[in-house]
């Protein structure tokens, strides 16, 4: 999909830039195939690794987008109340002033997860068990009136990768897709901020390394190894036909030039 495409609908908040923090949680987990569709939408991305030293900001003047990656660490807290990172707390509060100030948002994975607890949902360790590889979700009606997921299939392709859930969506967050035993796949709070459940941001080279730092849980999963690598490279480039448009028109409500508003209304039976 063309940027072309994506102009003409206009946002009742116009930045003044395109600058888009990206925060990555984990060395293993980068923007990768999702940066790179960010930047090819006009986002200039500056990225920020906590993990590595870097302090996050305390505000997002100046900034047209906040995008939140994945990790191993868990969005809660242990029993003894340490987070599951030390700068998850500081994270939250960045996350409740983007949705406060309307600030374009986007959280995959563990990101997705650390946006739900910032606002008063529950992330725990899924009874369903890990969720691991190439599956489908089912777009919810309520998507339909949301521009950043209108366009999407009713069944897109997803890539997981996670041993919790979100048990408990925010107060007056929409769900947008959901899975059997994994219901709250991605979601909306506020008027631009999202929560995927899921990755986009993999290509092939991420999974694999992914895989060679596992074998011991996949292998307890019965999983092997190099089918799953398979697995996943088989379905990139339906993964790309997805969420590279998805990607183009996030950045274009960071931009300004799409109302996150402006997806399709269902019509009246």
């Amino acid at each position: 999909m063309s940027l072309d495409s994506l102009r003409g609908v206009a946002s009742d908040r116009t930045p003044v830039t395109n600058r888009t923090l990206v925060v990555e949680n984990d060395p293993t987990d980068d923007a990768r195939r999702l940066g790179g569709w960010l930047t090819e939408g006009g986002l200039a991305l500056e990225v920020c690794r906590p993990h590595a030293g870097d302090p996050l900001p305390e505000q997002l003047d100046g900034y047209a987008a906040l995008v939140v990656l994945g990790g191993e660490q868990p969005a809660y807290p242990a029993p003894d109340g340490t987070p599951g990172a030390p700068w998850f707390p500081a994270l939250e509060g960045l996350l409740r002033k983007a949705v406060r100030y309307e600030v374009a948002t986007l959280g995959v994975c563990l990101g997705g997860q650390l946006l739900a607890a910032a606002l008063g949902g529950t992330v725990e360790r899924s009874a369903a068990g890990p969720e691991i590889g190439p599956r489908l979700v089912a777009r919810r009606d309520a998507a339909e009136r949301d521009a950043l997921w209108a366009p999407v299939p009713l069944a897109p392709d997803v890539l997981q990768w996670h041993l919790d859930e979100i048990t408990e969506l925010p107060a007056r967050a929409t769900l947008l897709a959901a899975s059997t035993y994994y219901p709250h796949q991605a979601f909306r709070a506020g008027t631009r901020a999202w929560g995927l459940q899921f990755h986009i941001e993999c290509d092939t080279a991420m999974v694999a390394d992914w895989v060679a730092g596992n074998p011991t849980a996949l292998a307890e999963l019965g999983i092997a190894p190099d089918r799953l690598v398979a697995a996943c490279d088989a379905v990139m480039p339906d993964l790309a036909e997805v969420w590279r448009p998805f990607a183009l028109r996030f950045a274009a409500i960071a931009l300004g030039t799409l109302a996150p508003g402006a997806g399709r209304e269902l019509p009246v039976l």
